[in-house]
Order: structure tokens, then C-alpha cells, then sequence
């Protein structure tokens, strides 16, 4: 029964992108970052539901005149060359037949990504937006919280799959979102308070979800996601108490085994993974030097490579970070490009953030930059620690940021129209 309900939602939002394809981004943002389809048990884990939704809303996007330019913000500029400088890597790199599979993967991803930015125009699309990418993680974040308060925290929290099905993978992801479920705590209409109170407990949840995961990169992503969000907030003395007290007191229900394994962060040079990590660091920072240009590609986490370049050449791991991650299989050139997008992606916030209250209406814009940037900071924190550098939903939030400001930017315009040119005139003198 399972199956079909997620094969209907799909089927259905499937035929709808053909004439709305701004459906298509909907369903496609769903079902890349929730993985729906993985939580059937029969027909539909198999079938090629992301191709069926990607290939729609394609017909949909060539068809339909309610689109814009997405090449204008320098986010989409630095996204857009990236793509292209991965496609020159990969017939320099080592191993360009097993590297074409994660090449392909990444380009459907930027290409999607595109077509989001291109379709999404009004600001409840930005809102629908925002609530998919919520509630696709928050789901997990709320069942893994549940999971650990009622396990003890004694097993780890883990995550349906794709990019997020390692615990430290997952963990990641349930704070990325976090930020948007209190930005929707804070923008959703006072009087529905059973609302607002549900999205305190999923917080409060998917706070719990992210230590059960036992991940220690969580831990300080979280901290670091934390303070930055104390230091933004105009509450400061209530919103400190709240989350210390909280804070304090989920650590502390966690057991002995978690708080050991957290202990390690301080004596990484005696933990086994973390000097895996370490090793991995290295070989992709020599590398890089060696190919400073192209990086060695996708598939350079193979024995002969780590003979090559890597300390110990034997203890082979995945890069365990998404700055050595570029930086080995793109080279310099490529982590140049890779970091500009975060970086306008950044200001773009930061500029919604500041914009915001300057006229009625356009509240809800400063709110979402500020969270974006908090979402951000986990991004920038927790991904020092994992593999995640082309993960659907930190690239969603870029796109949250590059229309929110096409909005606010296409607002102003269509403001200005409206005044006619004595006023103009006036206003000048």
C-alpha cells in the first residue's frame, strides 16, 4: 500500500509538471532529498521515479513562458562554471570510466538545480519550497529523535540512503534543516499555536536525532550553528537560557558510550579515524599539488593512488571532507570555483538579511537570509568532516537564497513601473 500512495504522488506530480513544471522542481527537490521511494518495501524502491520527474519537468520548462534567466546571480555564474570545469577533469583524471557515473550524478543535480532557480518565481513558491526541503529531513530528524530518546541514545540514528545514509551523513543533513524549521517557527501566523509548538518539539527532536547519530562532526556543527544563531538573534538573554538548558540537558541524557566517543575530538591523534581522515587530507592536498590544474577526478580513492601520494598507503579512505574533496578531485581551480559559490551564496543572504525590513511585505526575506546563513555555518562546520560536497540540499539552499533575492529584486522593479514619470521626477528633485 506504501508503494502506491508514493507511486501516485509521483505519477501524479509527474503529468502536473508538464504544464506547471515548478511542480516538477517540487517533486524533484522531494524526492531527491527525502528518498521517499527508499521507505516502500516492493516496486517502487526499483523504479527510476527522479528520471520520470526530472524528464517532465524538462518538457514542462520548454514549453512553458512562466520562467526566467537563471545565469544573472553570480552563485548560479560560479555553479554553472564548475559544471563546466568537472567536465574537463574528468578525461585528465585517473580513472575516467569509474568517474563517469559520480560526473553524470553531479550534473543531473546542477542541472535540476537550474531549472529550480529558473522556475521558481512568486514567493509561494519560494515558501513551498521551503517547507518540502523542512519536512523531507525534519522527518528524519523527528523519527531519529524519537528513536534515541526512547533507545536511550544508545544506537545510532542512520539515514534511508543515497548521500545521507550514513549516520554522520544524516546527522549532517537534520542540521542543515533545522534553521528552516525555525524560520517557519518564526513566520507562521501567531494564533496557530499547535503549530508553532510542533515545530519546538521537532527542533528540540532533531537536535536529539543529530547526537544520536554519534556523530562527533555533528556535535560541532551543531555548536557552531548554535552560537552563531545566539549571536544573530535580538532575544539574545532568553533565546542563551533556552538553548543551554536544552542543550545541556540532551548531552546529558546521552550515555556513557556517546560521551566517550565525543571525548576522542581531543585526543584525535590516538583515534583510528580520525588519522584515517588525516591521511585522506593529505593524499588530496598532494595530489592537488601535482595536479594543480584538474585533481585527479572521482574515483581517486584506490590503493595505487594512496601508495602514491598518500602517508600510510594502506589505510585508503573516502576524502571525510568536502574542502579536500574538491580539492583532490578538481584541483585548486576547481575548489576556487566550488568555494566562490558559497561565497555569493553567503552575501546573497546576507544582503536579504539587510534588505529585509526595508519595505512592507519583504519581513519574511530577512528572516529566511539569516537562517540561510545559519545553515550555512553547519554546511561549513560539519562538512569539514564528511564527504558531502555535491549533497542535493546544501545546494538547496542556494537556490532558497538566489530566488528569494530575484523576488525581492523583481518586487522592486515591478514597484518602480508603477511610479509615474512626474513622480519620478519629483522624487529626483
Amino acid at each position: 500500500m506504501r508503494d502506491v500512495i508514493i507511486f501516485a504522488i509521483i505519477v501524479s506530480g509527474s503529468v502536473a509538471a508538464l504544464a506547471r513544471p515548478w511542480i516538477g522542481v517540487m517533486m524533484w527537490t522531494w524526492i531527491s532529498v527525502m528518498n521517499p521511494h527508499a521507505l516502500g518495501w516492493g516496486f517502487i524502491t526499483s523504479m527510476p521515479v527522479a528520471l520520470m520527474v526530472a524528464v517532465t519537468t524538462m518538457l514542462g520548462f520548454l514549453f512553458t513562458r512562466d520562467k526566467r534567466n537563471p545565469f544573472v546571480d553570480p552563485a548560479v555564474i560560479c555553479l554553472t562554471l564548475f559544471m563546466g570545469w568537472i567536465c574537463v577533469t574528468w578525461p585528465l583524471s585517473y580513472h575516467p570510466k569509474e568517474s563517469w557515473e559520480m560526473l553524470t550524478r553531479v550534473l543531473k543535480i546542477d542541472v535540476m538545480l537550474i531549472l529550480t532557480i529558473a522556475l521558481i518565481l512568486r514567493k509561494e513558491h519560494i515558501q513551498w519550497l521551503l517547507w518540502i526541503v523542512a519536512f523531507s529531513i525534519g522527518f528524519y530528524g523527528v523519527k531519529g529523535g524519537i528513536f534515541t530518546l526512547t533507545t536511550g541514545g544508545n544506537y545510532r540514528v542512520w539515514g534511508p540512503g543515497g548521500f545521507i545514509e550514513g549516520n554522520n551523513e544524516i546527522a549532517l543533513a537534520i542540521i542543515l534543516v533545522m534553521p528552516f524549521i525555525y524560520y517557519i517557527y518564526l513566520t507562521v501566523n501567531p494564533q496557530r499555536r499547535w503549530l508553532k509548538r510542533g515545530l519546538l518539539a521537532s527542533m528540540v527532536l532533531c537536535a536529539a536525532a543529530a547526537l544520536g547519530s554519534h556523530s562527533r562532526g555533528a556535535l560541532l556543527a551543531l555548536f557552531a550553528m548554535t552560537v552563531f544563531l545566539w549571536w544573530r538573534s535580538d532575544r539574545k538573554g532568553v533565546l542563551g537560557i533556552l538553548l543551554v538548558a536544552v542543550g545541556a540537558s540532551l548531552v546529558a541524557f546521552m550515555p556513557n558510550n556517546w560521551t566517550d566517543r565525543m571525548h576522542t575530538i581531543e585526543t584525535y591523534q590516538t583515534d583510528g579515524s580520525a588519522q584515517g581522515r588525516l591521511n585522506a587530507w593529505t593524499m588530496a592536498f598532494n595530489l592537488a599539488n601535482d595536479h594543480p590544474g584538474t585533481g585527479g577526478g572521482f574515483a581517486i580513492y584506490e590503493p595505487e593512488i594512496f601508495a602514491k601520494y598518500a602517508p600510510e598507503p594502506t589505510d585508503i579512505h573516502a576524502a571525510h571532507s568536502i574542502y579536500f574533496q574538491v580539492l583532490g578531485e578538481h584541483g585548486w581551480i576547481g575548489l576556487a570555483l566550488w568555494l566562490s559559490i558559497w561565497w555569493f551564496t553567503w552575501r546573497g543572504a546576507a544582503w536579504l538579511r539587510k534588505r529585509g525590513n526595508e519595505k512592507d511585505g519583504t519581513e519574511w526575506c530577512r528572516h529566511l537570509g539569516s537562517m540561510c546563513q545559519v545553515s550555512l555555518i553547519g554546511f561549513a562546520v560539519g562538512g569539514a568532516f564528511l564527504s558531502l560536497a555535491y549533497f542535493d540540499l546544501s545546494y538547496n539552499v542556494m537556490a532558497l537564497v538566489v530566488v528569494t533575492k530575484t523576488w525581492m529584486l523583481s518586487r522592486a522593479t515591478a514597484a518602480q513601473k508603477t511610479v509615474s514619470p512626474t513622480q519620478r521626477e519629483r522624487a529626483a528633485v
